[in-house]
């Protein structure tokens, strides 16, 4: 019971929501002791409208995006009152600061929040009017609220300033280690491989965005204020991280056929499987020790389990005298290899927890950290590219501002007292996509039911304001706690402390909750309804999108490999980039899937046929890192011409793919190189293994050699089995369905 409370109160989330609850219940009680509640309100409303726009970044661009905040949440409070008495002027601003407010999305996340926030602070003041002086008094102490809450963001960030980052380690520990248990899981004889599958991509892109947050914070730190030990311990497992993944990825099995081929020697797979679960447990264990803020000990078995292991396969290799067994042993020594290369990772990382890291050595993870980063600069193109009917922001923002211009007319012909929480309901629950609309409208319906059922019941019992009081605190921090994780009980509390509030300054409570309630109901009514029938953005308009995106990355990313293995040397950052892109392009390529399964079942255009090319691109990312990591940990010789025809020739296949998903004609007809394929696989052992004979030292070590060669070798006709369905299965796709075709 400690341990759940004191893990769910050391959560990032739970840090966020105690600043701004903090910021906010600070300013009333300060001035509810001067008796000026009014003034306590309006700071605290000032620090919730800027709360949004403090996302994860360094302290330069967490200061500034909040200021950018505050600046549009003033202006607009100040020109909404200054214009009101004006309506042929107040209208056409309202309407273009609307859409100007919801399309700056368009430059990323940061852009986003700030966006939520101008819009939270319109909406507000559209049913706040204030008069002459008191608009910039009014307008003052929403700055002042403000700027409050920036002090305290800052004071947070001092106290612990490495904190968030630690956490976020830490989820990408247990992320990795969830991975990891899944790959365990594939070894059961009756494993349900498709659902496995489908989870190992759902935490691809989890993991994605852990990385990037984690890219953020670590190298624009170094970049803005140098490498601190703690940043350089932090960048130092953050690598090995994504080591462990890659590694992971590039190493895959066909578990059918060692099920098959090691049926009377059922140990030595249940050995194995031990030795994925005490890996993973060992990731949670170390993402375990960060959360509880302790000191790291190793107490794991994996090298007794390795141990174990290594004499399961001595035993097998004793006793069996089939035929295949010379191939079940190659089978089991890569299996053993890979495990060995994971446990040598895991030892790097458990070494980063328990040692110092020095300078010097994490130099060599410190260069060209900066192309790794998404470039943060705002070009009036990106705008302008997006004012059309194409861009998906562009008629999102237009809904909006139409949907809440229809609110505004139903909420005068029906007289409702508080039009502006129809307003807000719009702002919240409104998204570009139609599944996240879908599932928002149903979480705060519900969300707003059930709070305004627990507060009328609280009330009930007691309108003691001191009681209300710290009620309505605690309901605040949980709201805002769980806003991001589980909307639908961040929503209750929300309710439950809005409602306490308004019982502390109005005696008909009963009909706060009637009126919040049927307001909440028509806004999402209104926002559901705009969603599917104003310009509908139906994920299978986009998904083509991110499936030519994943594409182009595996190639670039294949591309880095083929140069790399012909130029040797050192693993360049251009390598390292494009790895990132593929596994990052295959996460957002998963995303959008997913998206479009929440959407109507006629809107769900060739569904089959979009997961098998998820499923594909998948493949090829795990057997493209499969061939780098071979490359980057064996001595290899100069690539023959062989080998570059058959990497080639997959290239000139995803190429194909991308024209046909480009092109607006149906009869695209793919042409392959099957025979003269074969002929390069077999030209292409020949060769490796003359180089092979002439440098082997004795036998032993020819046929060890020679069974890394038939592994590169496997791997190439995989490579170009995979880009062949992907260019087969991409042909299939435009030529059944019409709507995948560019208009």
């Amino acid at each position: 019971m400690f341990k759940s409370v004191q893990k769910f109160t050391t959560h990032t989330n739970f840090t966020n929501a105690l600043k701004i609850t903090v910021a906010a219940v600070i300013p009333v009680i300060f001035f509810s002791f001067l008796d000026l509640f009014h003034v306590g309100f309006s700071f605290a409303l000032g620090a919730v409208l800027t709360y949004p726009s403090d996302i994860p970044s360094n302290l330069k661009h967490k200061v500034n995006g909040i200021l950018v905040a505050l600046l549009i949440i003033a202006s607009a409070a100040i020109l909404v009152s200054v214009l009101h008495p004006y309506p042929f002027l107040f209208y056409p601003f309202f309407a273009l600061g609307l859409f100007f407010l919801s399309i700056i999305s368009v430059y990323g996340h940061r852009a986003t929040m700030i966006s939520f926030s101008g819009l939270l602070s319109m909406t507000l003041a559209f049913g706040h009017i204030q008069e002459g002086i008191s608009i910039l008094i009014n307008t003052g102490y929403i700055v002042g609220g403000g700027l409050f809450y920036l002090l305290v963001s800052l004071i947070f960030y001092q106290i612990r300033p490495y904190r968030y980052v630690e956490l976020q380690i830490a989820d990408c520990l247990k992320l990795t280690s969830k991975y990891m248990k899944l790959r365990g899981d594939l070894w059961d004889n009756n494993a349900p491989r498709e659902s496995i599958i489908k989870g190992q991509l759902l935490l691809q892109v989890e993991l994605n965005t852990t990385h990037e947050n984690l890219r953020e914070i670590l190298i624009r730190n170094r970049s803005t204020s140098g490498s601190s030990n703690q940043n350089r311990k932090m960048l130092f497992v953050f690598v090995s991280l994504v080591e462990i993944l890659e590694l992971a990825l590039s190493t895959s099995f066909n578990h059918q056929k060692f099920n098959d081929q090691f049926s009377d020697f059922p140990k030595i797979l249940k050995n194995y499987q031990n030795l994925a679960y005490n890996l993973a447990v060992t990731l949670k264990r170390i993402s375990s020790s960060i959360v509880e803020n302790k000191k790291y000990v190793s107490n794991h078995q994996l090298f007794s389990d390795l141990e174990i292991l290594e004499q399961s396969i001595i035993e097998y290799q004793n006793s069996s005298t089939t035929k295949d067994a010379h191939e079940g042993v190659l089978m089991l020594s890569n299996m053993r290899d890979y495990v060995e290369r994971q446990i040598d990772k895991v030892k790097v990382l458990e070494r980063a927890f328990t040692e110092s890291i020095e300078k010097q050595e994490a130099k060599f993870i410190e260069k060209d950290l900066e192309k790794f980063l998404t470039p943060l600069y705002y070009p009036w193109s990106t705008l302008q590219n997006n004012l059309s009917f194409s861009s998906t922001l562009f008629r999102h923002s237009l809904r909006l501002t139409i949907t809440i211009f229809v609110a505004i007319i139903i909420g005068s012909l029906l007289s409702v007292e508080k039009v502006y929480w129809i307003l807000l309901t719009i702002v919240v629950i409104l998204r570009p996509g139609f599944g996240l609309t879908k599932n928002r409208t149903y979480e705060r319906i519900f969300g707003t039911v059930l709070g305004g059922l627990i507060a009328f019941g609280i009330i009930a019992f007691t309108q003691n304001p001191f009681i209300l009081s710290v009620f309505s605190i605690i309901a605040m921090l949980l709201g805002f706690t769980f806003t991001q994780t589980n909307y639908k009980v961040g929503a209750t509390f929300v309710t439950i402390y809005v409602v306490f509030i308004y019982a502390m300054l109005t005696p008909n409570v009963q009909d706060v909750v009637q009126y919040r309630i049927m307001d909440t109901l028509l806004g999402a009514f209104l926002a559901f309804s705009a969603n599917y029938l104003l310009w509908p953005s139906w994920e299978f308009l986009n998904v083509r999108v991110f499936l030519k995106k994943s594409i182009k990355a595996n190639y670039d990313y294949l591309k880095e490999i083929s140069e790399f293995y012909n130029k040797k040397g050192d693993v360049t950052t251009s390598y390292k980039v494009a790895r990132k892109f593929a596994f990052i392009e295959i996460g957002n390529l998963m995303n959008s899937f997913q998206r479009m399964t929440q959407e109507p079942k006629s809107k769900q255009k060739q569904l089959p046929q979009l997961y098998k090319l998820v499923e594909l691109n998948y493949s090829l990312v795990s057997s493209s890192a499969s061939l780098g990591t071979y490359i980057q940990t064996h001595k290899t010789t100069k690539a023959s011409e062989a080998f570059n025809v058959v990497v080639d020739t997959v290239l000139k296949n995803l190429n194909a793919s991308m024209e046909i998903l480009n092109s607006s004609s149906k009869s695209t007809d793919p042409t392959y190189q099957t025979e003269d394929l074969e002929v390069r696989f077999v030209e292409l052992k020949n060769i490796r293994s003359k180089e092979i004979r002439e440098n082997s030292v004795n036998e032993e070590d020819f046929q060890t050699k020679m069974q890394e060669t038939q592994l590169v070798i496997e791997q190439l006709i995989w490579l170009t089995n995979l880009s062949e369905s992907i260019l087969k299965a991409s042909q299939k796709l435009v030529q059944t369905d019409y709507n995948f075709l560019p208009k």
